[in-house]
């Protein structure tokens, strides 16, 4: 049986929104990265024992001034990955903003909440409890720590939101 999932990735610009998605798709880590100019699309075949999930996943460009166009792309998700980064603390300012945006249509859409750059262990500044605040705050699947560069708990985020989603069907 073949299905599509269509998964947005929110975050502040820089976070590794990009890196994350080429890692996952590509198997590659991606050194070189421009800013996301709105939406950029990746594509990737899920398979579970049964089904083969075609996921289209939606990289959402995180300055500020795409912000007022993504809650209509965010329409019609199954899930989606909010990333902040855990070398800079700020980068969890905007977390309210970006659930807005990922579940303004949505209330119930299933997030899972991801901190990256996790291989940077002598710059990390954001404690686990202050992710796991928002974790508990907006009811987010799971929070779990990830590394584009070492790929670290890549495939992981995606298994647990994709079965996550399947859970709900």
């Amino acid at each position: 049986m073949k299905m599509f999932m269509k998964i947005i990735t929110a975050g502040d610009g820089g976070v590794g929104k990009t890196t994350l998605l080429y890692r996952y798709v590509k198997g590659k880590f991606l050194t070189d990265t421009k800013a996301t100019l709105g939406v950029e699309f990746f594509w990737k075949v899920f398979n579970t024992d049964d089904k083969q999930i075609d996921l289209q996943l939606w990289d959402f460009g995180g300055q500020q001034v795409f912000r007022h166009i993504l809650k209509n792309y965010a329409s019609g998700a199954n899930g989606a990955l909010l990333l902040f980064d855990l070398t800079n603390k700020s980068s969890l300012e905007q977390i309210d903003e970006w659930v807005d945006i990922c579940r303004e249509k949505d209330p119930k859409l299933p997030i899972l909440f991801l901190g990256t750059k996790l291989d940077l262990t002598n710059l990390i500044v954001v404690e686990d409890k202050d992710a796991i605040f928002f974790k508990e705050k907006y009811g987010f699947l799971d929070y779990i720590k990830v590394s584009s560069k070492t790929d670290e708990n890549v495939n992981l985020a995606f298994q647990l939101l994709v079965n996550e989603i399947i859970k709900g069907l």
